[in-house]
């Protein structure tokens, strides 16, 4: 009876979208004309009052998960599956993010290129793109949650590396002044890590948001291609210039930053492929696994 009731009293029915113009069809109850308005500017109207519920609900739906893309939002039930999945790519990003800041103790000199760089260059360039995924999928808001978690155990795992520096070694153990010069190494390497990373994520993630919303969820290689450039160029300059200032020359810091960009922004050109096959995968096996 209450249901009914909105239905008499309603001066506005939701008839359904116009999903190439991100409109939303209203229909006038006492005149029975037909409107469309942006959802937008829907959301901030007298109009939105008057709806049902369940109308509001799909309008904000709608409003929030982009013109051609289905991320989480869209899901009715949250199921295990879509989170688990969370899980797992916070795990992957915190796993590659730590493994590129201890292997930066070690520099690796590549004779045919005439250049020196550290491990984690070949590899780093993968949280980008787990970042890209985490937006794609999840959106910008659980994607910096992902950066921030990331950050935090980067900084938990350098506290608890200083402490092992300070406890007390066995007397003669002939590893101990090795161990305390790679570990004041790793310790440089993670803060200068956590700047960059700190900052470059972020932007990555905006730019990553800001160019899907202009390009209405479209064009998937240019905001990944785009917003991983520039967050290159940033990660690159950050990390190796805290991490390596005073210990190398300053055209030497250059030289591997060059490098560091190039080959980044190679696995950037790389990381387009993966991006599509990992957006497919998410619609598949974990939207297209919610229960009825």
């Amino acid at each position: 009876m209450v249901y009914n009731k909105e239905v008499e009293n309603g001066k506005y029915k939701l008839l359904g979208f116009e999903k190439s113009k991100n409109l939303a069809v209203i229909m006038v109850v006492s005149t029975g004309r037909v409107v469309k308005v942006k959802l937008a500017d829907l959301l901030k109207s007298e109009i939105v009052d008057d709806l049902s519920k369940v109308e509001v609900k799909e309008v904000y739906r709608k409003f929030y998960s982009g013109e051609n893309t289905l991320t989480v939002y869209d899901v009715n039930d949250r199921h295990e599956r879509s989170w688990m999945t969370y899980v797992v790519l916070n795990l992957v990003l915190f796993a590659l993010y730590v493994f590129t800041n201890v292997a930066a103790a070690k520099l690796v000199y590549i004779e045919a290129l005439d250049v020196v760089v550290t491990p984690g260059v070949f590899l780093y360039p993968l949280t980008f793109l787990v970042v890209d995924i985490l937006n794609e999928s999840y959106g910008l808001r659980l994607a910096r949650k992902a950066i921030y978690f990331a950050f935090a155990s980067n900084a938990f795992i350098l506290v608890l590396l200083g402490f092992t520096n300070w406890l007390p070694g066995l007397t003669g153990w002939h590893l101990e002044a090795p161990y305390e010069q790679v570990i004041d190494h790793v310790l440089s390497a993670l803060v200068a890590s956590s700047v960059s990373f700190l900052f470059s994520e972020y932007i990555n993630s905006y730019l990553l948001s800001k160019i899907k919303e202009l390009t209405s969820s479209r064009y998937l290689f240019l905001r990944v291609l785009l917003s991983t450039c520039f967050a290159v160029i940033i990660d690159s300059f950050l990390f190796c210039f805290i991490a390596f200032y005073g210990a190398l020359a300053n055209d030497e810091i250059l030289k591997i930053v060059y490098v560091q960009i190039v080959i980044k922004m190679c696995f950037a050109i790389f990381n387009v492929f993966p991006a599509y096959a990992a957006r497919s995968l998410f619609k598949k096996y974990v939207v297209g696994a919610q229960p009825a």
